[in-house]
């Protein structure tokens, strides 16, 4: 995953092999310029992909990941061969990752808000008798609205337990989500409440866990009784 932005190729990209695909006029050759983009700012990884239609199908496409032409149907197979065996091509394309989609990334993030979220862990017993603890993890205050919130347990995803909730409105163009762990923590436990947003360069993580010694290791948060809380950028 990652964000999308579509648009016509720039005119340099239509090759004139193309025009031997076309032998009506009532047949129609289209294409579209994708850009996908990884998490952060700027993003760390980067797609271009180039897609070719005849007559509303698409024949073949241009991956920057491959850095080759793919054919989808056999009819693109001919111009697929062609084209990736042109060096000159092939570099043009690949190119197209800085020139179009780094270019007009900056460009958007420019004029696009954007506000990071923040993460805290609520420790609470429903029961004082019960073994078992309810972990509340909030990401708060932050927009565009799609986010990634994940429980981790002793460094790995805890799937057992957890309950989600939905990414709600605050009146004041921001946003807050909720995810609930409930389970039995042992000494030496640990819980990690990570989030992926768009406005941070790399994923945020909020840790819980029950101590081993008699001092808190953390270099920053707070400590409650026998488990301590803190903030780490991963």
């Amino acid at each position: 995953g990652g964000c999308r932005e579509e648009g016509p190729l720039p005119l340099r990209a239509f090759h004139p092999s193309l025009l031997r695909l076309t032998p009506a006029a009532q047949f129609l050759m289209q294409g579209t310029a994708e850009c996908r983009f990884g998490r952060g700012s700027p993003p760390r990884r980067v797609r271009f992909l180039a897609h070719y239609f005849y007559n509303q199908q698409e024949i073949l496409h241009f991956d920057s990941d491959l850095g080759a032409f793919l054919a989808v149907l056999e009819l693109g197979l001919p111009e697929a061969r062609s084209w990736n065996s042109r060096k000159d091509l092939l570099e043009m394309y690949q190119a197209e990752v800085d020139l179009f989609c780094r270019k007009n990334h900056e460009a958007v993030r420019a004029i696009v808000r954007q506000v990071q979220p923040t993460v805290t862990i609520s420790p609470s017993r429903n029961d004082p008798l019960s073994p078992r603890t309810l972990l509340l993890c909030t990401a708060a205050g932050f927009y565009p609205p799609e986010i990634e919130v994940r429980w981790l347990k002793n460094g790995r995803r805890a799937t057992e337990g957890v309950f989600y909730g939905e990414v709600l409105q605050n009146g004041d163009w921001t946003y807050q989500t909720q995810m609930m762990l409930e389970d039995t923590p042992q000494r030496g436990d640990v819980y990690a409440c990570q989030v992926e947003h768009a406005s941070l360069e790399t994923p945020i993580a909020v840790q819980w866990g029950t101590l081993l010694h008699g001092r808190s290791a953390c270099s920053q948060g707070w400590m409650d009784g026998w488990m301590d809380i803190c903030l780490y950028w991963l």
